[in-house]
């Protein structure tokens, strides 16, 4: 699937899972289950040693789900997941440093804001697909609905503390384009090798869009 700008990553699926592997060997069977279940993409964060290593097997073994690279927080992080076959990136916060960095990574980026300045100095880039983060305690639904009539040109991914109940919410606003979540690979799941069940919570997800 081609993915060429931000807006672009907005549209793979209703819920990007937002995941943090412990073990890379979770990596491609995790994905598979996702793409069974209709999920077209996934987010693998930096947080944990297992991060690019898990990216490097999805991309290689399954190259029907778009892979992005989450929690880039420092420059050089950008590179090193692009060389290793994350197709955008995924930033929790949004410091000109750090912008200039994935803006030369040569992919698409989903970079955070939580305030109308951080979003506006985005757009003064050029940028219109950001990151709502963290969703929930940055006012949530109610928040994104304020500021859709003064920035009617900004569509977000809110992720932070939204689930499969509250989603819905999130995804009924004109200026949400897709949510993060992480309730679609919770580490029981991934530590039971319990695939099928995260193909039904991966289903269950894509059906609201």
């Amino acid at each position: 699937m081609n993915i060429s700008t931000a807006a672009d990553v907005l549209t793979l699926s209703p819920v990007v899972p937002v995941v943090a592997l412990d073990d890379a060997a979770h990596a491609v069977p995790l994905a598979e289950a996702l793409l069974r279940g209709g999920i077209r993409t996934i987010e693998v964060t930096l947080r944990t040693p297992a991060g690019l290593p898990a990216i490097e097997r999805i991309a290689a073994e399954v190259p029907d789900l778009v892979v992005g690279a989450g929690t880039i927080t420092e420059p050089g992080q950008a590179g090193d997941a692009v060389k290793a076959g994350a197709r955008y990136l995924v930033t929790p916060g949004s410091t000109p440093k750090l912008l200039d960095d994935v803006e030369d990574s040569g992919v698409p980026y989903l970079a955070g804001v939580s305030t109308v300045s951080e979003a506006m100095r985005l757009a003064e880039r050029g940028v219109t697909a950001m990151k709502f983060f963290p969703a929930e305690p940055s006012g949530g639904v109610p928040y994104l609905k304020s500021i859709a009539g003064p920035l009617p040109g900004l569509r977000f991914c809110p992720t932070g503390g939204i689930s499969v109940e509250t989603a819905p919410k999130y995804l009924a606003l004109p200026n949400v384009g897709c949510v993060g979540g992480s309730w679609l690979a919770p580490k029981k799941l991934l530590d039971a090798g319990a695939w099928g069940e995260v193909e039904a919570l991966a289903r269950q997800a894509s059906a609201l869009g």
